[in-house]
């Protein structure tokens, strides 16, 4: 079923740019997805056509915007496994295994997570976006864990709009290098690193990161030191919590960009996403939707446990 063009139509309460004014009022849009509908002529400020992202708003203007519908994919679905946690006529809940890439892009065309959603879900195409439809959020390609897909343009702005506004809980479990204190925030600003265009970095000028983290474990033997924590992260920049760690001296075991050589095995970076709260247009209170620590990183642990003094500090 075709889906018609949306309208919203609200009264600014501050005096600021169009774009900005827009972005705040509607979650579900970023700052540059409104600067595009602007230029595109899908705006209207008391009744008349504005097409300068920059055009100020005061106070009691009325504001429309005309949110054109999700253009077709046109990716080409792949029967791949999935490893599905959760599922309703809204969303699709999936433990993402480590080495698979989410959504197309430079260098992964084919066999994404993505094609797989849209084997299992064909009438996921087009909603939320051209290239990763039902993407609310991601995981880096090393990471494993838990991963929400929207399986409708409702179910996706609804949960966009709390990923937005930071009321989504993430938990994941990390193995670090080295002892650091037993709990801590991280608070760090992260932006493209301007010597390495393909790391990200701690920069004074970039966005806002906020991570925070309590060791559950930590292990000392012939491996060298180590610890095993919980980390929560309250802001969602690109591979945040292995730039954090990284910054403060910790850097997450197995992370080739971020971290360094250690004397333990480990197959594959030690990050895994498990578990995630939100709350559904469906059910009244948050759901938590949890995925167990995989094998691989379940059996660096025991080497561990077999061949350091352990102690725990918490769990």
């Amino acid at each position: 079923m075709a889906i018609s063009m949306r309208v919203e139509t609200f009264i600014a309460g501050t005096s600021d740019r169009l774009d900005r004014v827009i972005a705040a009022r509607l979650p579900e849009l970023t700052r540059s997805a409104a600067q595009r509908l602007i230029e595109g002529g899908q705006v209207q400020v008391n009744g008349s056509l504005v097409l300068r992202p920059a055009h100020r708003v005061h106070p009691g203007d009325q504001i429309t915007v005309h949110i054109p519908p999700p253009e077709p994919t046109h990716l080409t679905p792949e029967p791949i496994p999935l490893d599905i946690l959760y599922e309703d006529e809204d969303m699709l809940v999936i433990h993402k295994p480590a080495g698979m890439v989410v959504h197309p892009g430079a260098g992964h065309a084919r066999g994404t997570l993505i094609h797989a959603i849209l084997a299992h879900c064909p009438d996921l195409e087009g909603v939320g976006g051209v290239l990763r439809p039902g993407l609310v959020h991601r995981l880096d390609k090393e990471t494993s864990g838990v991963l929400l897909v929207a399986k409708n343009e409702r179910t996706y702005h609804f949960l966009q709009a709390q990923f937005k506004a930071r009321t989504v809980r993430k938990i994941y479990e990390a193995l670090v290098i080295g002892h650091p204190p037993p709990e801590g925030v991280i608070e760090a600003p992260i932006a493209r690193d301007p010597r390495y265009r393909k790391r990200m970095a701690v920069v004074p000028t970039g966005r806002p990161a906020r991570t925070r983290y309590r060791v559950l474990k930590m292990y000392e033997g012939r491996w060298g030191r180590y610890a095993w924590l919980e980390v929560y992260p309250e802001t969602g920049r690109t591979h945040q919590i292995r730039v954090h760690m990284a910054y403060v001296g910790y850097p997450i075991v197995g992370d080739a960009t971020y971290g360094r050589r250690t004397p333990l095995s480990c197959p594959r970076l030690f990050l895994h996403a498990r578990a995630i709260t939100v709350q559904l247009p469906s059910h009244p209170e948050p759901i938590t939707f949890e995925a167990p620590l995989p094998s691989d990183l379940q059996e660096v642990l025991q080497t561990l446990e077999a061949t350091s003094t352990v102690v725990t500090v918490a769990r």
